[in-house]
């Protein structure tokens, strides 16, 4: 009988264990978002380089990327943002204009 209730207690440890580890990895997964970075950087390098024109729009993966330009203190600034549907997660990046 004690054996019973120890492998029960231990498998109901292994169990509740394999949940988190579970939700622990998904979240880290789904809250992931090197390669959109990455993608954004390469979109401001673009526009450094004259190669993006703007306004841009584009989907990449499960993002919305929009680049737009609108004046803030009498500067114009450069906006790249990226909005995940599925996730309602947004990355947002500024950039000043030089001019």
């Amino acid at each position: 009988m004690e054996t019973l209730v120890a492998t029960v207690l231990i498998i109901i440890v292994f169990m509740v264990t394999s949940m988190i580890l579970n939700n622990l990895f998904f979240n880290t997964i789904k809250n992931n978002t090197t390669k959109i970075d990455a993608h954004l950087n390469e979109l401001q390098y673009l526009y450094i380089n004259n190669k993006l024109a703007i306004p841009y729009q584009d989907d990449f993966n499960e993002w919305d990327i929009r680049v737009s330009t609108h004046k803030e203190y009498n500067k114009t600034v450069i906006s790249f943002e990226a909005f995940n549907s599925i996730t309602n997660k947004k990355i947002s990046n500024y950039t000043n204009e030089v001019q």
